[in-house]
């Protein structure tokens, strides 16, 4: 079924038309969802949160971006909200072990993994500081590679506002993370 047809479908009332956009899309909401929150069952419950939102509004869609556009924007939204109701709790979260450095790659000495795992807990502290807006705008172009224009879609951003959100946390991410690069450049020279 083409994607307008199964929109219009289940704007309907078709249920399963909305069934197969959930199909379509939930592995998209859910990488999403967990990058932002880092914690698999937190995604799962953003993510349904997102599609209840998303049914219940799909009357609202206009059709001027493109559906997955819009789910996404929905499911960072409520991946962000839930986690203020984390912090709030002061509940820690991280994004898994997708920027986390390989610690056996090169050289699995226990002094190498110790290394490893500081640098790993440097990185999750320092992307808890980021501002949310931030830290889901470098998610989604350094972790999920969308570009400017999608990311600026989801996050209703100007290109040049866009861009700003990535340069702060990159160089927010970098200034953290200085004294850990200078160590290991130090130990490899």
């Amino acid at each position: 079924m083409e994607q307008q047809h199964l929109v219009d479908a289940a704007r309907n009332g078709d249920r399963d038309a909305f069934r197969h956009l959930v199909e379509e899309h939930g592995d998209a909401a859910f990488r999403v969802a967990y990058r932002i929150l880092g914690d698999e069952a937190a995604a799962e419950d953003a993510v349904q949160e997102a599609f209840l939102n998303a049914y219940r509004k799909l009357a609202s869609f206009d059709g001027r971006a493109r559906f997955s556009t819009w789910l996404h924007r929905i499911t960072i939204n409520q991946a962000i909200d839930l986690r203020r109701r984390q912090r709030r709790r002061f509940e820690t979260s991280s994004l898994g072990g997708e920027l986390d450095p390989d610690p056996t790659a090169d050289d699995p000495r226990p002094d190498r993994l110790l290394a490893a795992k500081q640098v790993g807990e440097a990185t999750r502290r320092s992307l808890d500081e980021l501002t949310a807006l931030e830290r889901t705008a470098f998610v989604l172009r350094h972790v999920e590679g969308c570009s400017i224009a999608e990311i600026g879609a989801v996050l209703d951003l100007k290109p040049s506002a866009t861009k700003q959100a990535i340069f702060r946390a990159v160089k927010k991410l970098r200034s953290a993370l200085e004294p850990w690069m200078r160590i290991r450049h130090e130990a490899t020279t």
